[in-house]
């Protein structure tokens, strides 16, 4: 969670304005118990407002691509073993442009990006009411080579939530950090024109990733494979590496007493010291940057699985680290598993996911020391999941949504409900009980009993 540790709010004299700096507190994420006591005469409604506001307290905020850990996991939540046989209750539901750029939220706010009328629009959504808080828009000219109409115009990138800023890029590369309040620009920089980063042919597509101060991205091109910028003032604080660049999002991993920064470019997956760019390891595979492929799961046993479609198949990797040092290798290598544009999620000495490109649409288990299929399970159309309780909420791209629990075994569905129509290749996302979905038209939120 990401918390504004150096703000301490003063309470006035004025009981109104106690509760309006506590909300301002709640709704900026800011450390409420770092409040600063209230005169006596107003202690017990300052009391009562925090009593009412603990359990949105317990609510664990989504600030990133992967949610708070960037594994597509949620805890402290306990979800019901059915639904009601009328559907999921609606909470809200409203029109939202196109694109396929996922939902963060901090607190009360709900932040994604979207394109209508030539124009790519970052805004911030009332979590509880859908309602525009505020918006940043800028025009957008499509980058020559590229080829985004066939699959949608973009924004494919989610956006990055992280001490008080926004921190979004379209699918030109275009990159904005916005204040998290107001929606302000606080800075802005193009990945393709002014740093002359990699042009995929579907556009830009990697979702940033915070670490201590800076944003980093995957640029791509001699020197810029890898760039890290100041939070502050976007100037540059690292840029490093030649790799061509794909459309995976970069993942922070710790192994032993280093963090490493893991990024799958073309035809190589590396790793570098999030803090100085430094490389810590490389390894060579047949994946081209142009391909469609998950993003990488690791786990604390050292394997780091990662899957791509067309082919390509899934991989295994184990890391030991001694001295400072990583030793890299290939475990096995699974062509039945070919993740596209979905996600992967490892529950125990499994990994699950939705595979097929041109092919059937398999939902997949593979053990994950082996590399052997546990099972396969033909499904309608491909599935992005979430995981919270013990149990998995997977969304189809027509709209449908499940409620099952996947074992070494096999799948039993416990519920299922349909929530739109209509193409929806958006990862769903947790706030508590209530699962943020949105396709190319539309955004809404419904209540997960």
């Amino acid at each position: 969670m990401s918390t504004v540790e150096s703000c301490t709010i003063s309470l006035p004299g004025d009981a109104m304005q106690h509760t309006e700096q506590i909300e301002k507190a709640w709704y900026l994420r800011l450390p409420v118990w770092r409040l600063a006591v209230p005169p006596l005469n107003h202690r017990r409604l300052w009391m009562m407002v925090m009593l009412l506001l603990l359990p949105l307290a317990g609510r664990a905020d989504w600030p990133q691509w992967g949610g708070p850990q960037g594994n597509f996991k949620i805890g402290d939540v306990t979800l019901a073993e059915d639904w009601p046989a009328a559907g999921l209750p609606l909470v809200w539901r409203r029109p939202l442009g196109d694109g396929y750029s996922s939902v963060v939220t901090s607190g009360n706010q709900l932040v994604t990006m979207y394109r209508a009328d030539d124009r790519e629009h970052l805004v911030a959504l009332d979590a509880s009411s859908g309602e525009t808080l505020w918006r940043h828009s800028y025009a957008v000219e499509f980058v020559e080579g590229t080829n985004v109409q066939e699959f949608g115009p973009g924004p494919l990138s989610t956006p990055l939530i992280r001490d008080g800023h926004v921190c979004a890029v379209g699918v030109t590369g275009m990159l904005h950090c916005v204040d998290l309040a107001s929606g302000k620009i606080v800075w802005k920089r193009d990945l393709v024109r002014e740093l002359h980063g990699t042009k995929l042919y579907r556009g830009y597509s990697a979702s940033p990733i915070g670490f201590r101060d800076t944003v980093i991205l995957p640029v791509g091109g001699a020197g810029r494979g890898l760039v890290s910028f100041r939070m502050q003032d976007g100037a540059i604080a690292w840029q490093k590496h030649d790799f061509e660049i794909s459309h995976v999002s970069p993942v922070l991993i710790r192994l032993g007493e280093q963090t490493q920064l893991v990024v799958t470019a073309d035809k190589q997956i590396v790793a570098v010291d999030p803090a100085t760019g430094r490389l810590l390891w490389r390894h060579e595979h047949p994946i081209r940057g142009g391909y469609i492929s998950s993003t990488p799961v690791w786990h604390e046993d050292g394997r780091l699985f990662f899957s791509a479609a067309y082919g390509a198949g899934s991989r295994c990797l184990e890391l030991t680290c001694q001295d400072d040092r990583t030793t890299v290798q290939e475990l096995w290598h699974q062509p039945r598993m070919r993740v596209h544009h979905s996600n992967v999620i490892r529950v125990g000495d499994v990994v699950y996911g939705s595979s097929g490109d041109f092919s059937a649409l398999l939902l997949t288990a593979l053990d994950i020391k082996t590399g052997n299929v546990l099972w396969q399970e033909r499904q309608k159309g491909r599935a992005s999941a979430v995981y919270a309780d013990g149990k998995f909420i997977l969304l189809r791209e027509d709209g449908t949504c499940l409620l099952a629990r996947l074992t070494p075994k096999g799948m039993t569905v416990q519920a299922e409900a349909k929530l739109f129509d209509g193409r929806g290749w958006t990862a769903p996302t947790l706030d508590g009980k209530r699962l943020n979905v949105r396709n190319r038209k539309e955004i809404m939120a419904w209540q997960l009993p």
